[in-house]
């Protein structure tokens, strides 16, 4: 969903809601309502979004506004993209254990080694 060429690995929730077009208190509730949607926490407490993260933002934002689904019909449409293989999870894993090892190695050419 994402635009090709950005590279960063974690974005705030106000460039999340900048992206998605819904003002932050909408994404904060939307945790508290589909358990798929949990963003991790830095160390100051404040939200990090992942790509992944934003993507399903973009699905709920989808399910609700323009498919008109109600909270518990957006979170059972989701709940059946959830019953995938265990393919596909093992495919997101991979997936972020490769950005894991660009970041860190990124973070090793920065420190000189």
């Amino acid at each position: 969903m994402l635009a090709d060429g950005i590279t960063k690995l974690y974005y705030t929730i106000g460039e999340v809601s900048a992206l998605v077009g819904e003002e932050a208190h909408v994404l904060r509730y939307w945790e508290t309502e589909f358990s798929q949607l949990r963003p991790k926490k830095n160390r100051s407490g404040k939200r990090v979004y992942t790509n992944e993260d934003i993507d399903l933002v973009f699905r709920i934002r989808r399910l609700l506004r323009d498919n008109k689904f109600t909270i518990d019909g957006a979170r059972k449409a989701l709940r059946e993209v959830d019953d995938l293989p265990i393919q596909l999870t093992e495919e997101r894993d991979l997936r972020e254990l490769r950005e894991f090892l660009v970041h860190l190695r990124d973070r090793i050419r920065e420190a000189g080694g």
